[in-house]
């Protein structure tokens, strides 16, 4: 905590110099959308280069003199919480003043951009993400208050903790993490009692693109356990994206690389080339759209795509046919082939990435 609070008195006192020397103050963030500050790491995934480039948020600018204003005014409140050792969600922070902040984007934004500034990850700032995603199967834990939770004894899911750096004694017998984009095949399976009927196994799901805290907790279980991780999506290049924040991390959070993401992760389907394999009727797949096309396209100039030759394969196959499917396609084959042929199969034969 002295850290965070001295990082946030040189701020301050940056400003004031500034303004003592009669210099309109500026606050320089790291450009967090430009791949030209991001690198490519095996061990690492994405992560942002030391000397990148920058923007300046300038008080004597009309464009960016409320931005200015609106990140000392959260930087004041992160001081005042980290002093008194409380903590506040992304969404107590908009709310303290919606028609100051005007969207909870904003919010998002400034906080991920103050976080970035600091050198200091978002947890350590006292602030909390209200998580979406679940977990289920073998793996019990104490949270930071003292809450024991026990997914194993649970038919339900659990959601993800606010505060993944919090919870401690993790137990677990699982074999092997299972991450399912979506949430509906994600209870799908926890209907068909996956987790216990082939081997224990842990099951995650972030509802689509993983927040935070979700990517935190896979992190910390890879960490933990050091057991084989794979993922579940569908056969297009949404899907693709949201294995590859998993497995790479994404540009924008990239300078808290080390914290988020965990490059040994296998694509375990649906593969492109499962959809030839497995003779899925054409009539069940989905034509691309425009911006399908547009996000295989950028997906395929990634530094990470060009160093994996299998990946690289399974993108040309989608990108050849043009078409795509969800996992729920496997439903074409039978009700239950995905949790009684499909997974089984490819868990002891292989045939991930």
């Amino acid at each position: 905590s002295s850290e965070v609070l001295e990082a946030i008195e040189n701020v301050v006192l940056n400003v004031l110099t500034s303004l003592g020397n009669q210099k309109a103050p500026v606050l320089t963030v790291a450009n967090r959308s430009d791949w030209r500050n991001i690198e490519f790491k095996d061990s690492v995934g994405l992560q942002m280069i030391p000397c990148c480039t920058i923007k300046k948020i300038r008080s004597d600018c009309s464009t960016s003199a409320p931005k200015f204003a609106l990140m000392l005014k959260i930087l004041s409140m992160i001081y005042k919480m980290v002093q008194s050792n409380t903590y506040a969600t992304k969404r107590d922070i908009y709310y303290t003043d919606t028609l100051l902040f005007g969207s909870q984007t904003v919010v998002d934004n400034i906080i991920n951009d103050i976080s970035c500034m600091l050198r200091i990850p978002r947890r350590s700032l006292h602030i909390l993400s209200t998580s979406k995603g679940s977990v289920a199967g073998n793996l019990s834990y104490t949270e930071e208050d003292g809450t024991k939770v026990n997914c194993t004894c649970s038919a339900t899911a659990v959601t993800v903790p606010s505060n993944v750096e919090g919870i401690k004694n993790l137990i677990s017998h699982a074999k092997f993490i299972l991450i399912v984009e979506k949430d509906a095949t994600f209870q799908r399976l926890l209907d068909d009692d996956f987790c216990n009927k082939l081997t224990p196994c842990i099951m995650i799901t972030g509802r689509g693109v993983p927040d935070l805290n979700t990517r935190l907790l896979v992190r910390k279980l890879w960490d933990t356990f050091q057991i084989p991780i794979f993922t579940l999506m569908d056969a297009d290049p949404h899907g693709v994206e949201i294995m590859c924040i998993y497995k790479y991390g994404s540009v924008s959070m990239s300078f808290e690389a080390h914290h988020l993401t965990v490059p040994s992760i296998k694509w375990l389907g649906l593969l492109p080339s499962d959809l030839n394999r497995l003779n899925i009727c054409k009539d069940a797949l989905i034509p691309f759209t425009k911006q399908d096309q547009k996000k295989l396209a950028s997906i395929q100039k990634r530094p990470y795509v060009t160093r994996q030759p299998m990946l690289k394969r399974e993108l040309e196959i989608m990108a050849a046919s043009k078409m795509k499917a969800e996992i729920q396609v496997l439903t074409s084959l039978s009700s239950d082939y995905l949790s009684r042929v499909y997974l089984p199969n490819k868990l002891q034969f292989g045939g991930w990435i």
